[in-house]
């Protein structure tokens, strides 16, 4: 992933989670769980995602989803609605 001017560095809990098109909750299990790499900043503990630990994330989604479709375990993919 090549960083465009103007595009930072980092992204914050929303913001990714605006990109993945789900809840912050979500994030911070998937941060909990050390799937989505992260990181905190300052006395407050902000949390802090890089972009490319983000593509990185999304890219071993999409094999993990290809390998479950290849071994016949996914099931009709139908969403509830939900965000989660």
């Amino acid at each position: 992933m090549t960083a465009e001017p103007n595009t930072p560095r980092f992204l914050t809990l929303a913001q990714v989670a605006d990109e993945l098109n789900v809840k912050q909750s979500l994030v911070q299990g998937l941060i909990r769980t050390g799937e989505l790499r992260a990181f905190q900043v300052g006395g407050r503990g902000l949390w802090r995602i890089g972009r490319q630990d983000v593509e990185d994330y999304i890219e071993k989604a999409y094999r993990g989803t290809a390998e479950r479709i290849a071994a016949g375990e996914l099931d009709d993919g139908a969403e509830t609605g939900d965000q989660e």
